[in-house]
């Protein structure tokens, strides 16, 4: 074999075991993601499942012991594994165990929630369909203004709006928004946003947060078409 042709041969050699190297490595890393993904996605769903339940289908009285101890659980798996959906679920828990335990006490669980679904945006605003910009346009209507809290109803119309670009036909970016177009008494388009609400597609999985969801929107439009 001559000289040129020996370095043509050896060099392609080299170059297959380089492109088999970087293939293994590839695929490799590409099974590391997939498995992370589903890591993720059951640790999600795990926290979606028990808080529809702690908040549909446990006693009232109930609920707020219920919730701090989710809230510790959420805790830990965002501690371990900070990609944005972790946060945005440690928030929604944090958010809704403020609702259950009341007074000024819950404040600071907004507060945390607040920072977590901030961090979530910049981490990743399209997460979970936006879900992060409805969670916090919802606090920031729920929460009282200035000097007790951030509340901020422009703000919240804001963040409301951008939850719903991510997911214009959501039963959740679409009930909070009706909610907070309640809240400000323009009952007509909020009850146009509860319809849409309870003609969003179902969510598989998530059977027991639908029903329970739909039971809100329910009693809102009840609500808002009293005033019309």
């Amino acid at each position: 074999m001559k000289n040129s042709t020996m370095r043509t041969f050896f060099k392609t050699i080299t170059l297959l075991k380089v492109t088999t190297l970087k293939f293994i490595a590839l695929a490799a890393l590409s099974c590391l993601a997939l498995t992370g993904y589903a890591e993720e996605a059951a640790d999600i769903q795990k926290l979606q499942t028990r808080w529809a339940e702690i908040k549909y289908q446990t006693p009232e009285a109930e609920q707020e012991k219920a919730f701090a101890s989710l809230v510790v659980e959420a805790e830990q798996l965002r501690a371990a594994n900070t990609r944005a959906p972790y946060l945005i679920w440690e928030a929604i828990i944090r958010s809704t165990y403020a609702g259950a335990k009341g007074g000024l006490g819950a404040l600071d669980q907004v507060k945390q929630a607040k920072k977590l679904l901030e961090q979530a945006i910049k981490m990743d605003p399209a997460a979970m369909n936006g879900s992060a910009y409805t969670s916090l346009g919802s606090l920031y209507y729920q929460v009282p203004g200035w000097p007790v809290g951030f509340g901020d109803h422009k703000k919240a119309k804001e963040l409301l709006l951008k939850g719903l670009s991510y997911n214009p036909d959501g039963i959740d970016s679409n009930y909070f928004y009706g909610d907070y177009l309640l809240e400000q008494k323009d009952y007509k388009k909020a009850i146009a946003a509860f319809e849409k609400a309870l003609k969003a597609a179902p969510r598989p999985g998530r059977e027991s947060a639908d029903a329970g969801r739909k039971g809100e929107i329910a009693a809102a439009m009840a609500k808002a078409k009293k005033h019309l």
